[in-house]
């Protein structure tokens, strides 16, 4: 039996209209999407074509000019705690002085809330998604003493640990080497076989047919959304980036 509320439990998210200006410029203009839940969605497209500002958006970090978005069928500000976020590593300060495990540990703050401390469950949860990452023998280790492939797998960590709905990453894959990028891949693969949706700013090209099962094609506005084997054409990659861009063979 179908009621009026189950198109809500569709989706991951649903964002209407979405129109967001840095000093009256558009950086996206009247954005319609709909993520179905379960899936490994990249977000592709030129520089500035508004990747980070619609994770962002999605995140409630800014506010846009028109439109709205639904986490889950919830309002941000409610469905923001089924959500866990891997930024830009280079947007991180890593010379804050944390050691991996506090790193990661933080990850559990969201739930456990800020008053109470860690306890038994905050750090065997910890020490489980850090050996996930292969970074538990690094666990005492300061961040800053990390290469930039360990310092993604920490934030990854940090991810894993608040075992949410829905994952955003923003550049995952950005300096790292091969090994972890495909270390990554897996765990997202994981994730979405359990039912989790992750939504990755991707840039490379060549391993999008590879990596993921839907892609949102941006230049300001969307191009084209949908699974890969539909959307993923040369004809879209040119209205994206322009005639310069070929899939190859």
């Amino acid at each position: 039996m179908t009621g009026p509320n189950d198109k809500k439990l569709e989706f991951a998210l649903e964002i209407n209209d979405l129109t967001v200006s840095y000093k009256d410029k558009p950086v996206l203009w009247d954005i319609d999407l709909e993520i179905p839940q379960g899936a490994l969605v990249g977000i592709v497209g030129p520089n500035g074509a508004g990747k980070t500002t619609l994770i962002k958006s999605i995140l409630g970090l800014l506010n846009p000019v028109a439109g709205s978005a639904k986490i889950l069928g919830l309002e941000i500000d409610q469905g923001i705690k089924k959500i866990a976020y891997v930024p830009q590593r280079g947007s991180v300060d890593w010379d804050f002085p944390a050691t991996v495990f506090d790193v990661v540990q933080m990850g559990t703050y969201g739930k456990l809330g800020w008053l109470k401390r860690p306890g038994s469950k905050e750090k065997k949860l910890t020490k489980e998604a850090l050996e996930k990452v292969g970074m538990l023998e690094l666990a005492n280790r300061q961040i800053s003493q990390l290469s930039g492939g360990q310092q993604q797998r920490v934030f990854l960590a940090r991810a894993l640990v608040q075992h949410a709905e829905i994952y955003l990453m923003d550049e995952p894959f950005q300096g790292v080497d091969s090994t972890t990028e495909q270390s990554i891949v897996e765990l997202l693969r994981e994730l979405r076989n359990k039912g989790a949706t992750a939504l990755v700013v991707h840039h490379d090209l060549q391993t999008v047919k590879d990596y993921f099962d839907w892609v949102v094609l941006l230049n300001v506005r969307k191009i084209a959304a949908g699974p890969v084997s539909e959307v993923f054409t040369e004809a879209n990659l040119k209205l994206a980036f322009g005639s310069r861009v070929s899939l190859g063979e």
